[in-house]
């Protein structure tokens, strides 16, 4: 028994430790992301009178209309729907959207005091795409680390949780109406078009970065050592196997095939540990659509409400 409870305990730190190290990754993640978001707005398209999405895009309008630094009305709004969203997304990811609006209110505070540059003044669209790209990378690296960068990004979220809906398709009709009311201030369409033009990159880009950081492919590896190699894929990615009973068709002999899925970045270290036990395993490896249950995503299914008959209506 006591040597049982020991191997708990050691069971235990080993998974806090990684949990907390997978934290840490995830903040210094949203930092980064934060700083290429702000970066993209600040010196790209806020200079250039290019209107983004979302609560900065209403910020800029206003700043424009009123001369209300852009940093504040960004706090504001978001501190007002993070309070809303808090019940339906938990404290896990609204803990990390804080840490993400302080850091974006932060850098945009310092840049506003320190930068007064005028990047691709005469260059407009390549303002409005370069912007984009940095814009778009910063909110796709932080749905994927579970944080945010505010606003209808926390919308996207919730609709995503429930809905298996694509992340920038929301947010590209939430933004829509935000773009199209710069023109009420700047009073220039061209400036709206290169908004939609910034709008549609950044949607791209946040699909593209949330997709290549959830991608997943699984595995099929035959070897006598199935067993070595399954439990080190067990112990160093933390990744379940599955075997399963085959049978060659053409010499009839009965073999063990392991059935893996891991994230595509585990990739490099499973075949590492396959090279290092079974150099001569034969294995397959093909990417897949999606993987939910424990350890992947969650399921995203509609629940429909059963129609009450007319004995329960009365």
């Amino acid at each position: 028994m006591y040597l049982c409870s020991q191997n708990d305990k050691k069971a235990m730190i080993g998974v806090s430790k990684t949990s907390l190290w997978n934290e840490f990754k995830d903040y210094v993640t949203i930092f980064i992301a934060m700083m290429s978001y702000c970066i993209g707005w600040n010196i790209f398209l806020l200079p250039n009178n290019i209107t983004t999405g979302g609560v900065p895009g209403i910020s800029s309008v206003i700043f424009w209309g009123t001369g209300i630094p852009v940093q504040w009305t960004y706090f504001g709004i978001n501190a007002i729907l993070l309070l809303i969203a808090l019940r339906v997304l938990g404290w896990k990811f609204c803990v990390k959207t804080i840490f993400a609006v302080v850091v974006l209110t932060v850098a945009t505070t310092y840049f506003s005091a320190n930068y007064h540059g005028h990047l691709l003044h005469d260059e407009p669209f390549m303002a409005s795409i370069i912007g984009a790209v940095f814009c778009g990378s910063g909110v796709g690296l932080g749905l994927a680390s579970n944080g945010s960068t505010g606003g209808t990004d926390i919308i996207a979220a919730i609709v995503n949780k429930y809905r298996d809906i694509s992340l920038g398709r929301v947010i590209l009709i939430c933004d829509v109406m935000i773009i199209s009311s710069s023109f009420l201030v700047l009073k220039d369409w061209e400036k709206v078009i290169y908004g939609y033009v910034v709008l549609y990159v950044t949607a791209f880009c946040i699909d593209q970065v949330v997709n290549s950081m959830r991608r997943s492919v699984q595995f099929f590896i035959i070897s006598d050592k199935y067993h070595e190699i399954g439990e080190r894929i067990n112990r160093e990615p933390h990744r379940g196997c599955t075997v399963i009973d085959a049978q060659g068709f053409y010499s009839g002999r009965d073999v063990k095939m392991l059935f893996v899925l891991a994230k595509r970045r585990q990739s490099d270290l499973i075949f590492r540990i396959i090279n290092e036990i079974d150099p001569h395993a034969f294995v397959s490896q093909s990417a897949v659509i999606g993987v939910y249950g424990e350890g992947f995503d969650h399921f995203k299914v509609r629940t429909k409400k059963p129609k009450m008959t007319t004995e329960e209506k009365v």
